[in-house]
């Protein structure tokens, strides 16, 4: 079984800062890790290869310092690192990102199964994966917490829903978005760190991929963000304590004097 994995270099903190000028992310002085919900997708595409046998490969668009994420994803059991990298990309929205994404997909060719996070910890959109089935064709299952089985040229799932989840069975290839339900990420192997030390990440821009540069970037995408602000703190407020009848009845007197 050959998968392909996309995953993502997001900041590490959740303290995301925002260029006022550009409306995008400040990534400087701030360390960069693998999008955690896509540690979960290099997992689960790590246990398909130890029962089936085949090769995975990790693809990523970002600057140049992304190969981190990916020598990262070697270590942890990946065969193969591609990194998606030309300022044509840069400025990319959901579809733009799932559209290249999909481009290089297509050049790489044999896979059967595509594996993501189900979104990312920066934009927390969940649209890259579903854009990248609507690219290339192909069926998706979004929120997948298990495996059930691979057979015959498909595959069944199981997708998590609000109130339990439901049982799909799709045709190969498909596209799969996954939750932190799965299964528990390893730690990279002694191993795994030597190999990822010495693996050279192949680096595909624009001219390997030779995309509509109608559809890529800034250019190609679709929307735009118009402004970015944190919203204040806030201040005041009041602990009520007491029985609750009493509490109940002061909170009914603040609400009056609000109205008032």
């Amino acid at each position: 079984m050959n998968i392909i994995v996309c995953i993502k270099q997001v900041p590490e903190t959740t303290e995301v800062r925002i260029n006022p000028e550009t409306n995008t992310l400040i990534r400087e002085g701030v360390k960069a890790i693998i999008n955690p919900f896509d540690m979960y997708a290099i997992e689960e595409s790590v246990r398909l290869k130890e029962r089936f046998g085949g090769k995975i490969t990790v693809i990523s668009m970002g600057p140049p310092q992304a190969d981190a994420a990916l020598k990262e994803a070697i270590s942890l059991g990946v065969d193969e690192g591609i990194l998606l990298c030309d300022r044509a990309f840069a400025g990319s929205d959901t579809w733009a990102t799932s559209y290249t994404l999909s481009g290089a997909i297509k050049l790489i060719g044999d896979y059967d199964l595509i594996i993501c996070g189900k979104q990312a910890s920066d934009g927390d959109t969940a649209q890259v994966g579903p854009g990248i089935s609507a690219h290339l064709n192909i069926p998706q299952v979004t929120y997948v917490k298990k495996i059930e089985e691979v057979k015959d040229k498909t595959m069944r799932v199981e997708r998590l829903m609000e109130e339990g989840f439901e049982i799909i069975e799709t045709p190969l290839p498909a596209v799969l978005t996954v939750v932190k339900e799965i299964n528990e990420p390893r730690l990279p192997s002694l191993k795994g760190m030597m190999r990822a030390k010495s693996a050279k990440i192949t680096v595909w821009t624009q001219k390997e991929l030779n995309l509509d540069p109608q559809n890529i970037g800034l250019c190609g995408s679709p929307t735009q963000v118009v402004k970015i602000f944190t919203p204040p703190q806030r201040s005041g407020g009041q602990i009520l304590a007491g029985e609750v009848p009493e509490i109940a009845q002061k909170l009914v007197e603040l609400l009056r004097s609000e109205i008032n």
